[in-house]
């Protein structure tokens, strides 16, 4: 009998030819591959390994196309290079913009690989190359994966085509696709293995987590909240502490994570950007005097930044306040205009005056702040280690560093290109859904349950053993992380609401999330244009908008050719 399979699936790292239609339309035959189990692992394996395929113009990660396009990241650097993500800044995506290309391309190889390894599978299982207790869990995975990646679709570009293995032609991008992305997820559930082995896979846990995830970006909370409470319930657990989510030692034993995208270095995957390592970083650490030399891109806002101030008494965030409205407020500043006294906050000489008011501790693992421990790599350098501070201001992405006691195994430093790490990229976290189902409390106008479930996270970011620390042992920085229930609890519906939109980003910050949950939430274009109306050091946000159309991207106008009429743009491109 004829094995059916996806040529693309023997050559991992190649995406569609750029003459087609970046979808699948058929599948060719050959006689000479028997697809046993250890044959369909490895088309599996190369399913998830279509994650890693884009580098950063296509991240995984999305830091480029949510945390930059939000409040929470600048673009970095400086404005001429990459001027690409520049774009997604202020919210002007070009349909001809060439990070969108990319993306598409390599979401829906993703779904190819599924697709075509789908086929192999449910053609072994018929052929009786494979049992059920062999076929089912790689079913169960390409489902999933096959959900994933329309998912990652759905939120960039809203209007998507659904394409499963039996599609031939190009589909419609404008027929609802949440019930399809619902039902493979569905699908996948009963199929897949309970046991946690590796959280780079799917078990039938992660699948339920997903699926809650689905349900919570329609904001279906009826829908989402038994598979929360069934997930929250089950055998994960927050980590002891914040910054295990993001340490490279910790990847795989780590009891939190639900779902990540795994990376590996020196595994034998060779080449310049060791493939199967986290590409799509490779340009967001600091720059110049530091110890990675480039290139300065991802550097975190000063919104963002001072998000993390708390009051002195409670230890709570300024819940309906503006701590920025004054630039005077700022953390840090490269305004020489922003003083202590008569010291800039930021100065890069003797001048310099660090921070002495209470801040939430997790904001030191989150940014990479002038004075302050990074990762085990020496103080922070301030300014020193900025590549443009007038473009990208004066802090750098932390939470994807790897400790330098871990470098040659966690990272690799060294020439453009190499600046690689194994921290992995959490899709879904427990702490995550926890927020979530906080979110369906308020909606509920259970007040203590959702201050209970915030006070869990929060509970761990004020212990402090999991503070940054100095050499001696002492607390770098004023930290100071109070409890909801300990002041109080929430005084009423519209305070809980906003308590926990204000703790979503705080814990999540920086993880690829920010565009995309304000969007679900409604509140989008209402912060974002909030957020440009405070005090801005950058000049060109002062002019900046976001227009109603603009929630999703533009479809690539490759694309729109490429499909001869049978994809649609999206409204306002």
């Amino acid at each position: 009998m004829k094995k059916l399979f996806s040529l693309t699936m023997l050559c991992l790292a190649v995406i569609s030819c750029q003459d087609e239609l970046e979808v699948p339309l058929s599948s060719l035959t050959t006689d000479d591959v028997t697809p046993n189990a250890a044959f369909v692992e490895t088309l599996v394996v190369g399913t998830y390994a279509a994650q890693l395929a884009g580098g950063w113009q296509a991240a995984e990660t999305n830091w480029n196309f949510s945390d930059v396009a939000s409040d929470d990241a600048y673009k970095g650097s400086d404005p001429s290079d990459q001027a690409s993500i520049s774009q997604f800044e202020v919210w002007n995506t070009l349909n001809s913009n060439d990070y969108m290309r990319q993306k598409w391309e390599i979401l829906y190889e993703g779904i190819s690989r599924a697709n075509s390894t789908i086929l192999v599978v449910k053609n072994a299982l018929e052929s009786g190359d494979l049992v059920e207790s062999e076929a089912n869990p790689a079913l169960g995975e390409l489902l999933f994966m096959r959900a994933h990646f329309h998912f990652e679709a759905k939120k960039m570009f809203g209007n998507i085509p659904y394409v499963d293995e039996e599609t031939t032609e190009a589909p419609s991008n404008t027929t609802d696709t949440w019930p399809m992305i619902e039902a493979d997820l569905e699908a996948a559930i009963p199929l897949l293995n309970e046991e946690i082995v590796n959280n780079g896979r799917a078990n039938r846990w992660s699948a339920k987590a997903y699926l809650a995830k689905v349900h919570m970006y329609q904001l279906d909370y009826a829908a989402a909240t038994p598979l929360l409470d069934e997930v929250i319930a089950g055998p994960y657990e927050l980590s002891t502490n914040f910054h295990d989510n993001f340490n490279a030692a910790t990847n795989d034993s780590n009891p939190e994570v639900i779902f990540a995208v795994k990376y590996a270095i020196n595994d034998g995957a060779g080449g310049l950007s060791q493939n199967n390592a986290a590409y799509a970083n490779v340009l967001n650490y600091p720059h110049s005097n530091s110890p990675f030399g480039c290139c300065g891109f991802f550097q975190p806002s000063h919104d963002l930044v001072n998000a993390y101030l708390v009051d002195e008494t409670t230890g709570l965030p300024a819940i309906g306040e503006d701590p920025i409205s004054d630039p005077a407020l700022y953390v840090a500043s490269v305004d020489p205009n922003d003083l202590v006294g008569d010291a800039p906050r930021n100065a890069d000489d003797d001048s310099f005056v660090p921070e002495t008011r209470p801040l939430d501790a997790r904001l030191d693992w989150t940014v990479g702040r002038k004075g302050i421990p990074y990762n085990g790599w020496g103080d922070f350098g301030g300014l020193l280690w900025i590549r443009d501070a007038p473009n990208g201001g004066s802090f750098m992405a932390k939470k994807h560093v790897w400790e330098k006691s871990q470098d040659g195994s966690g990272g690799i430093t060294g020439n453009w290109g190499q600046k690689l790490t194994t921290v992995n990229h959490n899709v879904i976290r427990l702490a995550e859904l926890i927020l979530w189902r906080a979110e369906i409390a308020v909606a509920e106008n259970d007040l203590m349950g959702a201050a209970t479930m915030v006070d869990r996270i929060r509970q761990r970011a004020a212990n402090p053993d999991g503070f940054v620390k100095r050499d001696d042992g002492t607390d770098a920085a004023n930290y100071l992380v109070g409890l909801y229930t300990d002041n109080g609890g929430f005084p009423d519906q519209a305070f809980a609401e906003e308590a926990v939109r204000y703790e979503y980003r705080l814990e999540m910050a920086l993880e690829g999330h920010r565009f995309f949950d304000l969007r679900r939430r409604g509140i989008l274009a209402e912060t974002m244009n909030n957020y440009v109306s405070r005090p801005q050091f950058r000049g060109y946000l002062n002019g900046a908008s976001f227009a109603p159309g603009k929630e999703f991207y533009p479809i690539p106008i490759s694309i729109l050719e490429l499909s001869n009429g049978a994809f649609t743009q999206n409204p306002s491109y």
